[in-house]
């Protein structure tokens, strides 16, 4: 009755993940894709171009060597955004290498061009060259993700005012640079490019800045960048930016104050990028940023034989949740009930320093009444901090007084998104604060710091 089972329109996180779950089941597939190589945004501008850039920052920068060597340690002294690009498109080749070859093994069919809904059960594929084709499926999942936010009151030049997709293509690192937007985004390139000592100001219209982060992680956080010179312009939000003769950016903002950089990067924020996907022919609707509403257990639009996964729908806005979305939907779509999400998933920010938080916020636990206690420990109180050269970092831990269980674990510094992992465990299994009393960690690892942490609390709580 259909050419496919289901169409997927966009292979990103949550596309490849539901096109590799419906082949496993023995479903025929189709992912449509409009960038000249599978992977989407997460591949190609956003989650491994990031992260491979922030890797080699700090590799060749020497910023994990500082500690030992003093601030002025680089492994390499003229660092180029040549230097940079190349580690990247090594990193981007590897990636889409390996997908195409998992849809390969796993019979995933693939088509390169835009896909528009042309009915509720019917997609239009236009190829590069300007072929048009029309394919039909029982289920379509749009998983097209977002581009950058790009008002009319920025400059975009694509060389000195740049969206977040832009700047892993710079042709030359900037002497100073200007980043609009507080975000996880923005927070995570205006740290990369103070790691390279490049003067970096921070601006938010918001008087605080990543709110859903503990408080005291934040002020923690807050006064390494300060540490570091990084400028922060918090509560005031941007008039005007204006090019001036010389070349450089001047960004005015609403307390009267100017900030003058060689570069600006706007990172305030993203939009689905569903304008061209002629919803409306399936009777869908997006809001104002082009997100699409789904039930948050299957993923179904408001047509139920349509599903959305992946940034399009939202927070979180993971790589690492829209792949299990993509998946639930796939399951759902084909009469698997998958089984139900755990109650915390672990949150990634991929700054300089790492921030990684699961579970509940101090701030939350006194709204919600809970009595509790706290344990901190300090990375610089590990052996493994002082073998790496640690003066910074920390991991905190919230318990309840009354049940002893684990209720959050927020952590800031080196390897923060790995070691979130052993508290995510302990929190879905209901674990308490025994579990780190009683068992032995590896010496010497940050991961002892777990145990330093609940110590921390269980003195605190046996007074």
């Amino acid at each position: 009755m259909y050419d496919y089972d289901m169409v997927v329109i966009g292979s990103g996180p949550s596309g490849r993940r539901a096109a590799v779950q419906c082949a496993k089941l023995g479903k025929a597939v189709l992912v449509v894709e409009k960038g000249r190589r599978v992977g989407g945004v997460s591949v190609h501008t956003g989650t491994i171009p990031s992260k491979t850039l922030r890797e080699t920052v700090l590799n060749l920068s020497g910023w994990r060597e500082r500690g030992f060597y003093g601030r002025s340690y680089k492994v390499k002294q003229d660092i180029a955004a040549s230097d940079l690009m190349i580690r990247l498109q090594k990193t981007l080749d590897h990636e889409v290498e390996v997908l195409e070859h998992q849809f390969s093994r796993n019979l995933v069919r693939t088509a390169n061009g835009e896909a528009r809904l042309v009915s509720p059960h019917e997609v239009e594929i236009t190829s590069s060259i300007g072929e048009v084709k029309v394919v039909s499926a029982a289920f379509i999942l749009i998983a097209c993700g977002t581009r950058p936010f790009r008002p009319d009151y920025v400059p975009f030049d694509g060389t000195t005012v740049l969206d977040s997709d832009e700047i892993i293509e710079l042709a030359k690192l900037p002497r100073s640079l200007a980043v609009i937007g507080a975000g996880v985004i923005g927070v995570e390139y205006a740290t990369i490019f103070s790691a390279l000592d490049v003067p970096v100001t921070l601006i938010e219209p918001r008087p605080t800045f990543l709110d859903f982060i503990d408080k005291e992680l934040i002020d923690e956080f807050v006064h390494e960048l300060r540490d570091r010179n990084v400028a922060l312009r918090l509560g005031a939000k941007v008039n005007s930016i204006e090019k001036t003769a010389q070349g450089g950016i001047v960004t005015h903002l609403s307390d009267g104050r100017h900030v003058t950089t060689e570069m600006l990067l706007f990172a305030a924020g993203r939009v689905g990028a569903t304008d061209r996907l002629n919803l409306e022919a399936a009777g869908i609707v997006v809001d104002h940023r082009g997100r699409i509403s789904v039930d948050p257990v299957t993923l179904q639009t408001s047509v139920p034989h349509i599903y959305a996964a992946g940034d399009v729908i939202g927070f979180p806005s993971l790589a690492s949740t829209s792949m299990e979305q993509g998946r639930v939907a796939a399951c759902h779509a084909l009469g698997m009930e998958p089984l139900a999400p755990p109650e915390f998933f672990p949150y990634g920010i991929y700054s300089v320093p790492e921030i990684s938080t699961t579970g509940l916020t101090e701030e939350e636990v006194r709204t919600r009444g809970i009595p509790y206690e706290v344990g901190i420990a300090r990375f610089r109180e590990t052996s493994r901090g002082h073998i790496m050269g640690l003066n910074s970092g920390m991991m905190k831990m919230i318990f309840s007084t009354k049940t002893r269980r684990l209720l959050g674990v927020h952590i800031l510094g080196e390897g923060a998104t790995e070691l979130i992992h052993i508290g995510q465990a302990v929190l879905n299994l209901k674990g308490t604060i025994d579990y780190f009393i009683q068992n032995t960690f590896n010496y010497p690892t940050l991961a002892e710091a777990y145990k330093i942490a609940g110590l921390d609390a269980w003195n605190r709580m046996t007074r």
